[in-house]
């Protein structure tokens, strides 16, 4: 018997030294220019390799540029690299968000077809991503603090018509900010938010064709604690109970990291 528990204790041993170097690869993009592992291509051997080493998370690097625009860099839990399209005589400013290893240039076709509509439009690196400073990534958490200091430059000039449109990562960033933050804009474009930091996590697993227990749950208590927050309480279907402004949900049908059922509870919450 005591055998038996020494062997089950080695085991849970490891798997949560795996787990913390998952969680950490995961939420730390690296400065290595290669290839972003994607979970769909894996085959059997790579399966095995990336069980001990993690996944290859290399940081985001922005690409095209718009035609016009100006170079802003904004002060807040780090440097937020911005673009911003302006317009005279504007109808408000719409401030971007990208997903989970992207950054603002994957999102500059929507600012352009934004800015001919009317708007002002900021494009904005989280921290970690593009050209911003650092290399910490949290899903949302701490990303939440860079739209506040985007929506607090904004009124800073003056501007009373901000909206906010963001995917993924960017869209959950959103939702945490106008609960935790405070942020009040004029209306949100959320596109396919996750619904708990779970779904987030156990869809990757579910991609894999892996069982996600006990590793998703490890995954998130390592992730937290590396990052410095608990990663059960980052649920973006919690933060849309306080959601008051008009708002636009989207969803893709084809998405296969969010589901259609985390969808409907973000709408059902109410956001409005």
């Amino acid at each position: 018997m005591k055998k038996i528990l020494r062997w089950l204790f080695v085991i849970f041993i490891l798997l949560n030294i795996v787990a913390a170097i998952h969680a950490y690869k995961f939420t730390h993009y690296s400065n290595e220019v290669s290839a972003k592992t994607d979970a769909r291509q894996l085959t059997a051997a790579d399966k095995i390799k990336i069980l001990f080493t993690g996944v290859n998370n290399p940081k985001p690097k922005n690409q095209p540029k718009p035609d016009a625009y100006q170079h802003l860099v904004l002060k807040g839990r780090g440097d937020i690299d911005c673009w911003l399209l302006d317009k005279d005589s504007s109808k408000g400013t719409i401030i971007i968000f990208h997903g989970f290893s992207g950054e603002k240039s994957g999102m500059v076709e929507k600012a352009e077809i934004l800015h001919r509509m009317g708007y002002k439009v900021l494009l904005a690196d989280f921290v970690g991503s593009g050209a911003s400073s650092g290399n910490q990534v949290t899903l949302g958490y701490k990303e939440a603090e860079d739209v506040k200091v985007c929506v607090d430059y904004c009124k800073q000039q003056g501007e009373h018509s901000i909206y906010l449109l963001g995917t993924s990562m960017g869209a959950a960033a959103i939702l945490r900010a106008v609960h935790e933050q405070y942020v009040n804009p004029k209306g949100i474009m959320i596109e396919c938010p996750f619904g708990t930091m779970y779904d987030a996590v156990a869809i990757r697993f579910n991609m894999m064709h892996v069982p996600k227990f006990p590793m998703a749950h490890l995954l998130m208590f390592w992730g937290g604690l590396e990052n410095g927050f608990w990663a059960y309480n980052h649920n973006p279907e919690d933060y849309a109970k306080t959601v008051t402004c008009p708002t636009l949900l989207m969803f893709g049908e084809k998405d296969d990291r969010v589901t259609r059922a985390e969808i409907d509870r973000i709408y059902q919450k109410p956001c409005r």
